[in-house]
């Protein structure tokens, strides 16, 4: 019999990172794939991204809706909680094998306390990672003790997760899965990207990647310095969507205002994985906060600037210019990362998160690792 192996996706983010495991999944000749959206996905707000999902071909097979139309923390909160609702009855009659579930986005909470509820095998991707600045790095640890199978991005990562208290026959270094798009899926040109965009990518052109930072009270302290230093940045300025968190409207309105006032730059709402990819690999400068400056990025040589606490501890590559969260800090970054000679110190470097071969590994060991009580049941470690 084929085993059931579900997985649960909420936005964009996280589903850029599934996309080739979900390929592998749906093709493999011994696995049933159950694809669950919920959260951002089916917000119109956030650009309905469950229509991207069909259009990649990949049929979902339930959609929870929990996203409260909020902008707080209790609405991330009770979000958390409305998930738990849809996700037992969801699970509950899907009854998979296993569950596979990605990073660190505070909605997977409700699908890992399900799952255990259920006595339902977890499967986690990127553990072992740091983010000190977001409630993400407790969220991500916490799914990692409920885990019972473990995908790592890193060496570093691995020693990390089994410091834990983890097994070392359940922690496999897989690489970050996102990597694997920059190897397998045909990334567009420059043309066709700026034909997608509607826009001419007239050098230089930066990508503004930035997101709540959710573990301080008000997590958008950190973006007056990001703006005003903006407004001294001479190039054309990309503003990509944050993520659905506690300020991300704000966030939205204060983009929509920068750009009004400035007279220049461009906001998307939704950018799918592919052209986001393709966008990275032509313009010359990725300045926020965000996660794809430090794993995806580093594929391309692209300098990136993160500013503030968000990223705080993670692993990065020579390409990453920390910043303080000061128009100073930015600004002197902005100079060096744009300068001739940091561009050409970069080149050759290698991408410490992977070589683009994640998916396969995974799905190897998801078809193969033994099930029932024999994966359920974690020793401690000495």
């Amino acid at each position: 019999m084929k085993r059931k192996i579900a997985v649960v996706t909420s936005s964009r983010a996280d589903y850029s990172h599934l996309y080739w495991p979900l390929r592998e999944l749906v093709q493999h000749p011994a696995v049933e794939l159950k694809l669950i959206a919920l959260g951002a996905h089916l917000s119109p707000e956030f650009g309905s991204t469950a229509q991207e999902i069909e259009k990649d071909g990949f049929r979902i097979d339930a959609r929870i809706e929990c996203l409260l139309s909020s902008d707080t923390d209790v609405g991330m909160a009770k979000t958390i909680g409305v998930a738990a609702l849809g996700l037992a009855d969801c699970l509950g009659q899907m009854r998979p094998d296993l569950l596979l579930v990605t990073a660190d986005r505070y909605e997977m909470l409700a699908p890992a306390a399900v799952a255990t509820a259920l006595r339902i095998p977890l499967a986690h991707i990127e553990g072992g990672e740091i983010s000190e600045g977001v409630i993400d790095d407790a969220v991500r640890n916490a799914l990692t003790k409920l885990s019972h199978v473990h995908f790592t991005s890193t060496e570093r990562a691995r020693a990390r997760v089994i410091a834990m208290g983890e097994e070392a026959w359940r922690v496999h270094r897989a690489g970050a899965p996102s990597l694997d798009h920059l190897c397998r899926s045909p990334l567009l040109g420059r043309e066709e990207v700026e034909a997608r965009l509607g826009i001419h990518l007239e050098p230089p052109t930066a990508v503004i990647a930035y997101h709540p930072t959710t573990i301080a009270r008000d997590p958008t302290r950190e973006a007056d310095a990001l703006f005003t230093a903006l407004e001294s940045v001479e190039a054309q300025l990309l503003f990509c969507y944050p993520n659905a968190d506690a300020g991300s409207r704000a966030l939205i309105e204060r983009t929509g205002s920068f750009i009004r006032k400035l007279g220049r730059g461009h906001v998307f709402v939704n950018l799918d994985p592919i052209l986001y990819w393709s966008l990275l690999r032509c313009v010359d400068l990725l300045l926020g906060n965000s996660s794809s400056g430090i794993m995806e990025a580093a594929s391309f040589a692209l300098p990136a600037v993160n500013i503030g606490i968000r990223q705080r501890g993670r692993e990065r590559g020579r390409n990453v210019l920390d910043a303080d969260a000061s128009v100073a800090s930015i600004l002197d970054r902005v100079r060096t990362a744009t300068s001739d000679s940091f561009r050409r110190s970069l080149q050759g470097m290698e991408n410490l998160y992977g070589d683009g071969r994640a998916a396969e590994r995974i799905v190897e060991v998801l078809a193969s690792v033994p099930l029932g009580e024999e994966l359920l049941i974690k020793r401690a470690q000495p």
